[in-house]
């Protein structure tokens, strides 16, 4: 049996050897980079790649998924790889607690999708210079990858705190390993490309092809940057050009803005979307499905997982001719026409009420074209109203900011009167309301540190107990990545 065994071993040998030499073949033609970046198709076609990473964090549903789960607005079908998030039972194993393919719904994704989005950035603003092509066309693909690369920074340092600051390619494997930067640093990184990115964008016009920035754009994202880098005399600055720019109005009715039909109507309030189309192939996101309800709907979408939810304390803090508390329901008509209501579908989730933010009548399969905002005007409002009141208190100016979203709304204005403390105050609860199930919530209370008191109080028959401690308010870095960079290491609340 040993003879049979070692003859079968040398034949196999044999048999690859051979095989081994007749598919071995000379390349007829290679590509490098250095051969790549010729032609202005080139440059474009690498700018593509760079917005490409957005679907990495978006098609996935990453951002929202990994933030709004771990907020106090929606929360998900009790599944393991979500309901840690909920739970806040993570760890830097992520990969190892993440199963049912739900790596793609977690701060891995969302680690690994901005720093190849960085790397794609860093590509074209090394290799476009020296192009030769339209000077005005080269600016503004220029412009748009240090915008692109200063969002992607941006998305890593609101959710892990210090990161790795690379502003090179990677050539040799030596130029891979790098260590953190202090989060102070980072935002210095952020506005650094910004301002290249206002300097060098055209300003907003109907000619910019869907889903690309404008200096408008730019601005915008510096709003909300200075914001959460607690530097409230940029992010009111910055704030003020977008509002009094006259280039973008609110929609009368806040549940046009989510309306899949009217998207283009939208964009006088949406500053920057994540474009979704319901063509295929296309690019889409699963946040349709995922709120649909199970089964599907003619109203949310003809696919619907039932995955996600909002709590029903949320539903009731809005008062009830707040036209935003329409955009979520505690019933449906079901594919068959009969109206159900959602508490009676167990054991899913009791209770439950409906996010419409999403909503696709005419979605075609898991594909949507309901666009998910990332920047819009209601926000830089809210952003304005914020960063007054801390520069110089409850001003008739910080009023009027946070009035213009609240009588959009339907309902009344602020009361006057308040403190610094209460208006601020009103200002996040306002941000709440008017944000909900657009990844903002999580941010919002971390950056405040409110997290640890307000998250216990969002609880219901599915998460009785939710126990968030200090390490959460930022995520720890991925364990794959320690070890797989010598020179990074974890935040120190996760060590």
């Amino acid at each position: 049996m040993k003879k049979f065994r070692y003859i079968a071993l040398n034949c196999l040998l044999v048999a690859t050897l051979c095989a081994c030499n007749k598919l071995e073949e000379a390349p007829f033609s290679t590509i490098s980079a250095n051969q790549f970046y010729k032609t202005s198709g080139d440059a474009q076609a690498a700018l593509t790649a760079a917005y490409g990473s957005l679907r990495t964090i978006y098609d996935g549903s990453a951002i929202l998924m990994s933030s709004d789960f771990s907020a106090d607005q929606v929360y998900p079908r009790p599944v393991v790889g979500r309901n840690t998030l909920t739970l806040f039972s993570y760890d830097p194993a992520f990969s190892v607690q993440v199963s049912n393919n739900r790596v793609a719904e977690s701060p891995v994704a969302m680690w690994s999708g901005c720093y190849t989005g960085i790397e794609k950035c860093n590509l074209v603003l090394e290799k476009v210079p020296g192009i030769e092509m339209e000077e005005k066309v080269k600016t503004t693909i220029l412009g748009e990858a240090y915008y692109l690369r200063a969002y992607y920074f941006w998305v890593l340092t609101k959710a892990f705190g210090d990161v790795v600051i690379k502003t090179t390619t990677t050539a040799t494997q030596a130029d891979a390993f790098h260590e953190k930067s202090a989060k102070a640093d980072v935002y210095k990184q952020i506005y650094a490309d910004l301002d290249l990115a206002i300097a060098s964008l055209p300003p907003y016009s109907a000619s910019i092809v869907r889903g690309h920035v404008s200096a408008e754009v730019a601005q915008a994202l510096y709003a909300k940057v200075a914001l959460y880098n607690e530097d409230w005399a940029n992010a009111l600055a910055k704030a003020q050009l977008i509002i009094n720019s006259g280039k973008y109005s609110l929609m009368p009715d806040p549940r046009s803005v989510f309306t899949a039909s009217m998207k283009d109507a939208a964009r006088t309030e949406n500053i920057w979307s994540y474009e979704s189309e319901s063509t295929s192939p296309g690019v889409t996101q699963q946040m349709t499905s995922l709120y649909s309800p199970v089964g599907g709907s003619p109203t949310y979408g003809t696919t619907g997982f039932g995955s996600a939810f909002a709590y029903y304390s949320f539903f009731n803090s809005f008062a009830v001719n707040d036209k935003r508390r329409q955009l979520l329901d505690t019933t449906y008509v079901n594919l068959s026409g009969t109206v159900v209501r959602q508490k009676n579908i167990t054991p899913v989730t009791p209770f439950g009420v409906l996010v419409k933010k999403y909503a696709d009548p005419n979605n075609i399969g898991g594909a949507t074209a309901a666009n998910i905002p990332i920047l819009r005007l209601a926000d830089i409002y809210l952003i304005a109203a914020e960063a007054e009141a801390r520069l110089n208190g409850p001003t008739t100016t910080a009023y009027n900011y946070i009035d213009v979203v609240r009588t959009r709304a339907g309902i009344e204005k602020l009361a006057p009167g308040l403190s610094a403390t209460a208006f601020i105050d009103a200002v996040l609860q306002e941000r709440s309301w008017e944000l909900f199930a657009e990844g903002d919530r999580w941010y919002d209370l971390t950056r405040t540190n409110t997290f640890l008191t307000v998250i216990p109080k969002a609880i219901n028959d599915i998460f009785p107990v939710r126990t968030p401690t200090s390490r959460n308010r930022y995520f720890p870095i991925p364990q794959d990545e320690i070890n797989a960079n010598t020179k990074l290491t974890q935040n120190d609340p996760w060590k």
